[in-house]
């Protein structure tokens, strides 16, 4: 499977199905108000669809060593992905650990690592940025990242000013079509 191609008419009705879509008013961890929410952690915590999302993401692991997500929405889907390409991956933390090892992230990561960060939904990509940031300085080297759903409000924009690129399995126009 290359990158991209899955039941994608499926998957929007499973999520809908879960009720991973809801519409009202809702504010976003980016500040935003919204009139439709999208709690993917309604999806990933059902075997059939994170298996959908780690088998749909797996082959934006090609050029990739490692996995990354960051806590705590992404921590299974890069779990998933992880065994769906065999590929090892992080759970980086959202802040640095205070107190112990003061760690960013458990796992394995050397210097020149080719790291794929995953991520759930993107609405502006602030949460992405720290994170890809914290491990380039520990010495990754990180030029890509798929999400399950982009809302489509600034996060690929933000994401190429740190040259980064963000594939997405569903967009919010997806979503929103097939309301």
């Amino acid at each position: 499977m290359s990158p991209g191609e899955f039941d994608r008419a499926k998957f929007l009705a499973d999520l809908k199905a879960c009720g991973a879509v809801a519409f009202g008013t809702f504010t976003l961890a980016s500040g935003k108000t919204s009139s439709y929410y999208v709690d993917i952690k309604k999806a990933i915590t059902r075997p059939e669809l994170l298996r959908t999302i780690g088998d749909a993401m797996a082959p934006y692991t090609a050029k990739a060593d490692r996995i990354a997500g960051v806590e705590l929405g992404a921590v299974p889907i890069a779990a998933a992905v992880s065994l769906a390409s065999g590929k090892p991956y992080l759970m980086v933390r959202k802040a640095t650990k205070e107190h112990g090892t003061k760690k960013e992230f458990e796992g394995e990561l050397a210097k020149g690592d080719r790291v794929l960060f995953v991520e759930d939904v993107v609405t502006t990509g602030g949460t992405l940025r720290g994170a890809i940031e914290r491990l380039r300085a520990q010495g990754a080297v990180i030029d890509d990242v798929v999400c399950v759903v982009d809302r489509e409000e600034g996060g690929k924009i933000g994401l190429a000013e740190i040259t980064v690129r963000l594939h997405a399995l569903v967009t919010a126009k997806d979503l929103l079509a097939s309301a």
